[in-house]
């Protein structure tokens, strides 16, 4: 009898509304895992449309034109003889759900939809979707006409089914089921389900890689099985890189991994696995075998297919292996050059301008970019056509060929330092030599006299000059003074993107990147409008710790010795004066805070969900070694009057790359007012009886 089955599962770049070029990449796929014996295919959530289409769901056009796609696969010679599962939303009595379509030779099998929706922190799935309430139970799906000539079918089963093939039983799950408590693949499994399909639009944030294998490899580690898992990749228009890691999983191990990071749009696993491994595995487990001789039957959907060949004894089936995770800092090199990459080729720009200051955070951005041309140049010397046709296209040059990530950078990056008379001579030159070392164009400029003819402007309306706080003026002026450099920088480096190019007898424009890091923003320690205000932030999300260990990383293994000198030198804004040629102002002591304090404000104040009095009281417990109760107070105090007056800042933040779940972004994740009472004086109230009492 056959017992092999051969499976396919796939990591695929969707984009929200290509619906032409999605169509393109699930062919695509379709055709790998055919070529490689497969004879099911899974593919990530909302495959179709595209995960982020956000309010577009509630466009009819958005369903009509999913239909059509589903309609161009199912005539298809192509999707012939392999069940093909894909994604996409359907509207049934009125209601809309995220759905898989499952159809296999012009038929569809079954519409599977949604039971648990994904409505925490970035995703809002509750705000366009229903979750499939009735348990175990199928209705009858009246298929559109363009549908019905295809397939000869009025209607089709939609509900909570499971697939009973000639060799065995199948079972859909879609992305934030595999997270919930009560995930069906414990009832499917109970049931007699052999082999489990997720369908994901998981995103990437740091160190979040191994809970999901986690949950795979323990969803069939005490109930036996396959478990198989699809995955979005790539920036499909929005803040989140989703990450791929497609893997198949059989009985609580590892048998197949995807790259959580690459250029590639069409990752295609494929696996063969002996299916009395499930069967003998489940056998000695008397607890489950009590379990499912209880349990109440799913509706099982038959299908005349078998994803196994009747002589299969002779045929490979695949062995466990080590998952392989990536460092937080290989993270930090590949997801964000990934999501650049993305963002670049799709936006039809030109190439990248930063405005480099030689601090940790824009050479941490600098770096990043020249990640993404090691990326591309790999990807081309891999082969990679797609990635080969966008450098082309990028750099106007029909027959280039990326092959050195120093070169490559020379064409695509644009590098500034904007000196004013605040700005030391070190900081030039390791903003200089850094550019040398990754092959950035760059630019040095002096931003003095523009700054002197805006303020003169006000000089002459007002008849009063404002003056530093070294010269005797008030910090009212100091800082308006200081916010007139920043924001000038701003203005400076999108003049500079639009006509950089047009200067140097080349096309096209460059996107503005931004370099701001979370905590500095969660502080607010950044001048609204100024060189944080920029098209996109591949920092943004990721913290000033973790920032400088991907320094260290870059020192290590891209040979950049510019580095050195930028990690100890102290993080300065140098916007006041120098003293004696040299930089007197510090970020930390402008904060009043220290960037591994900031770190631990902001987990508590997102993660933990700590308001100022529940802040102070874990801290006075994690820093009881080194600092008393009142101390603690007045550094909480000090945290929330700053984060509150700042909060306003949130509303014009960016849009940068999500890496860390504490995240101030105002867009979608961390949803507060930015018209604070900046008092505070219930909860501080509160903050210093429990002092005094201690």
């Amino acid at each position: 009898m056959g017992r092999a089955v051969t499976v396919a599962t796939c990591a695929l770049n969707q984009w929200a509304l290509d619906f032409e070029g999605n169509l393109e990449r699930i062919f695509r796929s379709i055709a790998i895992a055919k070529s490689k014996g497969a004879r099911y295919r899974l593919g990530p959530e909302l495959e179709i449309c595209g995960y982020g289409c956000a309010d577009h769901y509630y466009e009819s056009d958005t369903l009509l034109h999913s239909f059509q796609v589903l309609e161009k696969l199912l005539e298809s010679p192509a999707t012939e003889d392999i069940i093909c599962d894909v994604g996409m939303p359907v509207l049934h009595r009125n209601v809309r759900y995220n759905c898989r379509v499952i159809f296999l030779n012009k038929k569809i099998l079954l519409i599977r939809p949604k039971i648990s929706l994904a409505n925490a922190g970035n995703y809002r799935e509750l705000r366009w979707f229903t979750p499939w309430s009735k348990a175990r139970h199928v209705e009858e799906y009246f298929l559109p006409r363009i549908i019905q000539e295809v397939t000869g079918q009025e209607t089709v089963p939609f509900g909570d089914a499971v697939l009973a093939t000639k060799d065995t039983c199948l079972g859909a799950e879609i992305c934030e089921e595999l997270w919930a408590p009560n995930s069906p693949h414990i009832e499917m499994g109970l049931d007699g389900v052999e082999i489990f399909t997720n369908s994901s639009g998981s995103h990437h944030v740091l160190r979040k890689a191994h809970a999901r294998v986690d949950l795979v490899n323990s969803a069939t580690a005490k109930n036996g099985g396959i478990y198989i898992l699809a995955n979005q990749k790539g920036c499909d228009g929005d803040r989140l890189y989703y990450d791929g890691c497609a893997m198949i999983s059989m009985n609580g191990e590892t048998v197949a991994q995807g790259s959580q990071f690459s250029l590639d749009d069409v990752e295609v696993l494929v696996a063969t696995l002996d299916l009395e491994d499930v069967r003998s595995y489940r056998a000695e487990i008397s607890s489950r075998n009590l379990a499912a001789s209880k349990v109440n039957p799913y509706p099982r959907v038959k299908v005349n297919f078998a994803l196994s060949c009747p002589d299969d004894v002779a045929v490979p089936t695949c062995m466990p292996i080590q998952w392989r995770h990536h460092s937080p800092e290989e993270e930090i090199s590949l997801g964000p050059a990934c999501w650049l990459w993305d963002y670049l080729r799709r936006s039809q720009q030109a190439g990248f301008l930063l405005p480099l200051s030689g601090g940790i955070d824009s050479s941490a951005t600098a770096c990043i970019v020249y990640s993404m041309c090691h990326q591309v140049c790999l990807a081309v010397k891999n082969g990679n056509a797609d990635v080969l046709a966008d450098a082309r296209r990028i750099v106007n040059d029909e027959t280039y060929i990326p092959e050195d990530p120093r070169e490559f950078c020379k064409r695509v990056f644009t590098t500034c330092y904007m000196a004013s008379e605040n700005s030391s001579q070190d900081t030039c030159n390791r903003a200089k030599l850094l550019a040398e070392q990754i092959g950035s164009y760059h630019i040095n400029l002096n931003i003095d006299a523009a700054v002197k003819a805006v303020v003169g402007i006000f000089s002459v309306v007002t008849g009063r000059t404002p003056r530093f706080s070294v010269y005797g003026g008030s910090s009212r002026e100091s800082l308006a003074l200081q916010n007139v450099q920043a924001r000038i920088r701003m203005v400076l480096a999108y003049l500079f993107a639009q006509l950089t190019l047009w200067a140097r007898g080349m096309p096209g424009g460059l996107l503005v990147l931004g370099s701001a890091n979370v905590d500095e923003s969660l502080r607010g320690y950044l001048t609204k409008y100024d060189c944080s205000s920029a098209d996109i932030n591949p920092i943004g999300g990721i913290s000033k710790t973790d920032l400088k260990n991907f320094i260290q990383y870059c020192i290590e293994n891209f040979q950049l010795t510019a580095l050195r000198s930028i990690m100890s030198a102290p993080p300065t804004a140098e916007l006041e004066p120098l003293v004696d040629g040299q930089v007197a102002q510090t970020d930390e002591a402008d904060m009043g805070m220290t960037y591994a304090e900031l770190s631990i404000y902001g987990k508590l104040r997102k993660i933990a969900k700590a308001g100022p009095y529940s802040m102070f009281c874990k801290l006075i417990n994690i820093w009881k070694e080194i600092c008393t109760p009142r101390e603690v107070a007045s550094k909480v105090k000090h945290f929330f009057r700053m984060y509150s007056v700042n909060r306003h800042k949130m509303t014009t933040l960016t849009p940068s790359y999500h890496a860390e779940n504490y995240s101030p972004d105002d867009n979608r994740f961390d949803l507060r007012p930015f018209l604070y009472n900046t008092s505070w004086s219930w909860q501080f109230m509160c903050i210093d009886k429990q002092v005094n009492a201690l």
